[in-house]
């Protein structure tokens, strides 16, 4: 089968990209194949499985048509500047259907300084996971088609089983793709990235102020939603922050258990700057880096631009307060009635007890013992659903498709990262069933509602590298 390749990130100037080839292993195998999305991409989900396929997904095989090659950014990580990163262990094999299709965990790319490109195998489960529970979700995301066993070992603070991942996104640009040639003056290119993200994400927006528009609103309604299901990215670097509004590489994140605004699951955040409850914060100052980046192209006169990128920056913060009350009202059933009061007040009394997140919502739609049974003072409890009921009439067939009944809880995943390291994989298909249908109740996985008993919390996650 020749796959349909476009590649027209290939066709840019040479300053986005170094050509890679992904870096043949010994024995690779098929851990799993996303059939739904290789059929939305118009893939035959029969031919990936074939000894062929299987070459292409494990990097031993170029296929037709393909151009594969490293993305050239920088970035801010945790507010320091690096004017050169790249794809250090991902390698870009083209576009199908409009979509990138990128090998992570491949091989080392010209980027790699000095890292071997791969991949252990619990991050390649996690990204797969999270990725396709997010999606299931509703949430703007890059999605899994695959993950293979490399059949060989990498070795990190010790050898571990590798693995590699096929990962589907609307594209890879990122704010740090900007920042890239605005720290080289390169205009040019930028002006280049410009045209070529508007063409490919925002049809009939034109110009960098065009562009940082659209991004500010996609943004803004990203966060809202992660802020929904507690989810906490945990190293929203600017490269790390994709053009086009979707979640983009799921390393050391999480989703929260009991709330806690300051929870935060990054080992290497030790400030906390990514905590849950700074993530509107971090991504408008991710967004003023990417307005600093574009300034050259917005106006002639330095002033002006300035002017006309602060005045967009200063809408982030109402258009993140809408789509964030957007979101909590659906969650409590109130659409029409958009209480920020009460919604910060049920979010104050989950605080103070420890409740988990997802149960709460959860179980606020599925009667009033379901709820009180969350928190340790009933009291407290009952006074607050009193108030919510008379605040309207709440529509629970709605606040069953905003609150889902599972999430990707951080201790099944390490149970599942430790069951394949044994070559035990049926533990990942299983809690990938139950992640595909997040809003059903499914009474026969009950035990992956129910948050972490204090043993199996897990405190802290990690990058993929």
């Amino acid at each position: 089968m020749v796959l349909p390749f476009q590649n027209t990130y290939a066709r840019l100037p040479g300053s986005f990209f170094e050509k890679a080839q992904p870096t043949p292993v010994v024995q690779p195998s098929l851990i799993v194949l996303n059939d739904e999305l290789a059929l939305t991409l118009g893939v035959d989900p029969e031919f990936l499985r074939s000894k062929e396929g299987l070459a292409i997904l494990a990097g031993n095989a170029i296929p037709e048509g393909a151009e594969p090659l490293a993305m050239a950014y920088a970035g801010h990580q945790f507010g320091g500047f690096s004017p050169q990163l790249g794809d250090g262990r991902a390698i870009l094999l083209g576009e199908i259907g409009g979509k990138d299709i990128q090998l992570k965990g491949a091989g080392p790319t010209p980027f790699s300084r000095r890292g071997d490109g791969r991949s252990a195998l619990g991050p390649v489960l996690r990204e797969y996971l999270v990725s396709e529970a997010m999606h299931a979700m509703g949430i703007p995301t890059t999605r899994a088609l695959a993950a293979v066993a490399s059949g060989e070992l990498v070795l990190r603070e010790a050898p571990e089983k590798g693995g590699i991942f096929t990962r589907v996104a609307s594209s890879h640009l990122r704010i740090g793709t900007a920042q890239f040639f605005a720290a080289r003056r390169d205009l040019e290119s930028l002006k280049a990235l410009v045209e070529y993200a508007n063409r490919r994400h925002y049809p009939g927006t034109t110009g960098a102020l065009g562009l940082l528009q659209k991004v500010i609103t996609r943004q803004a309604e990203l966060v809202a939603k992660w802020m929904g299901v507690g989810f906490i990215h945990g190293v929203m670097n600017t490269d790390n922050m994709s053009l086009s509004g979707e979640t983009i590489d799921y390393g050391p994140c999480a989703f929260m258990d009991h709330f806690d605004p300051a929870r935060k699951f990054s080992y290497i955040d030790q400030q906390g700057r990514y905590a849950y409850q700074n993530q509107p914060g971090i991504a408008q100052w991710n967004l003023t880096r990417l307005a600093e980046a574009l300034l050259p192209l917005i106006d002639n006169d330095a002033e002006k631009a300035v002017e006309l990128a602060k005045a967009e920056l200063e809408n982030f913060p109402a258009l993140f307060k809408a789509a964030y009350h957007e979101v909590f009202s659906k969650k409590i059933g109130l659409v029409q009635n958009k209480d920020e009061e009460l919604i910060q007040s049920l979010l104050d009394l989950m605080a103070k007890e420890k409740a988990d997140f997802t149960l709460v919502f959860r179980c606020l739609g599925e009667g009033r013992e379901s709820f009180l049974a969350q928190f340790q003072n009933d009291a407290k409890a009952r006074e607050w659903h009193d108030r919510w009921q008379t605040s309207g009439e709440p529509d629970t067939s709605l606040m069953h498709t905003m609150n889902p009944a599972f999430i990707p809880r951080n201790h099944r995943i390490e149970e599942v990262i430790e069951a394949a390291k044994q070559d035990n994989f049926y533990p990942f298909r299983e809690l990938l069933r139950v992640l595909q249908r997040p809003y059903l109740n499914q009474p026969e996985f009950s035990k992956y509602q129910r948050p972490p008993a204090p043993d199996e919390v897990v405190c802290a996650t990690f990058c993929g590298t």
